[in-house]
């Protein structure tokens, strides 16, 4: 990467291939307070500002829909920690994310609702709101989150959830009683509803789309099998185009060739990559927490004593090129489901894309997708060394 005429105004341009809807296209983006002012398909230095920064690869910042922890932290509210959480991220090329809380007792979720109304430091991902994974779950598909919170959950918590601004987007299971009441009232408060944590059939999981889901979490994981005769959760997933499917693409929670089964099924566009990530995310193998349980980590995977997985070690950048690998892709159709698709799954159309009149942040990529750069609102806030 290269850079001309470095100190200059605000108003600045990043040129290289664009990652612009599943393709790459030479030409520059506009940088100026904080905003693209416009996307260009010309590589003329007369038509660009006096200041320059060539990329080989000029994506969106990456969007994450589930982030439980990482570098050695667990999400536990608008913290000190979080703030650290956030400022590691920009070095995986996340710029925008959603700090996620597995099912927890009703006093955590008192302390952690309402608590992110403050904006995220300059030099760290933006949050864009919590991610509850539970507690209305499945008993029988509960994976790492604790029972005992999964039985208690109740209707007062509930109307917590629908209370609290922050609360963006809410994992349930459609089968279990009273959900797809709750589907219908979180999507009237204009929430984003995932189906997860199920041991739904293909029919209850079409059901709980009808009421008004739009995602479903962690395909392939904690949700009821494929038969050929019974289709399940996975089946209904794969077939329903009203779906987006969260995809851990770590070799672990999901097989490499199951990767791209899911892809073929479900096509680009209704993929959204996630990483799943814990404590143990950027840490050396050892113990780290989940919801307050030890957890166990080779660096490879993240398991509680039983050998349950309990999220994973992935970052969304090892995620990109995970998919490029093993799936049919090309490095702009992973990108795209890194950044657009989670950031529309979510309705948030300032992030997630190169348009003019967007948030101006970007992960600047080389050509093995490694993370070179990460921009937050027009500013460099992780450069590679």
């Amino acid at each position: 990467m290269t850079e001309i005429d470095s100190t200059g105004p605000d108003r600045y341009a990043v040129r290289g291939k664009l990652a612009i809807a599943g393709s790459l296209h030479d030409g520059a983006v506009v940088i100026e307070d904080g905003f693209f002012t416009a996307v260009t398909r010309s590589n003329r230095n007369d038509d660009l500002p006096g200041r320059v920064i060539e990329a080989e690869i000029v994506a969106p910042g990456f969007v994450d829909l589930q982030v439980n922890g990482g570098f050695g932290y667990e999400v536990e509210g608008n913290t000190p920690e979080l703030r650290l959480i956030a400022a590691w991220l920009t070095s995986t090329g996340v710029t925008s994310f959603l700090p996620t809380v597995i099912s927890s007792p009703a006093r955590f979720y008192d302390q952690i609702l309402g608590s992110l109304a403050e904006d995220a430091p300059p030099d760290c991902a933006r949050w864009l709101g919590y991610h509850l994974e539970g507690p209305f779950l499945s008993p029988a598909r509960k994976g790492a989150h604790p029972i005992s919170a999964i039985e208690a959950a109740d209707e007062a918590l509930f109307e917590r959830f629908l209370d609290a601004f922050d609360a963006s987007l809410v994992t349930l299971a459609p089968e279990t009683p009273g959900n797809l009441d709750r589907i219908r009232r979180l999507r009237d408060a204009s929430r984003v509803v995932s189906l997860g944590h199920t041991d739904a059939t293909a029919e209850q999981i079409s059901a709980g789309t009808d009421a008004g889901a739009t995602m479903a979490t962690h395909l392939f994981n904690a949700m009821s099998s494929f038969n050929h005769r019974n289709p399940g959760a996975i089946g209904a997933v794969l077939t329903d185009d009203r779906l987006v499917a969260g995809l851990i693409a770590d070799g672990v929670h999901a097989h490499p060739k199951s990767v791209d089964l899911a892809i073929r099924a479900k096509g680009v566009a209704r993929i959204a990559l996630v990483s799943d990530m814990m404590s143990a995310a950027g840490m050396p193998p050892g113990t780290y927490t989940l919801g307050g349980q030890s957890v166990q980590t080779d660096g490879l995977s993240a398991r509680l004593a039983d050998g349950t997985l309990a999220g994973s070690v992935l970052t969304m950048d090892a995620a990109v090129r995970n998919v490029v690998e093993w799936a049919n892709v090309t490095p702009a159709e992973a990108i795209r489901m890194a950044t657009e698709i989670p950031a529309a799954t979510l309705g948030r159309s300032a992030v997630g894309a190169l348009g003019a009149g967007k948030l101006a942040d970007l992960a600047l990529l080389d050509r093995n997708l490694n993370v070179v750069r990460t921009i937050i609102g027009g500013e460099t806030v992780y450069e590679r060394r």
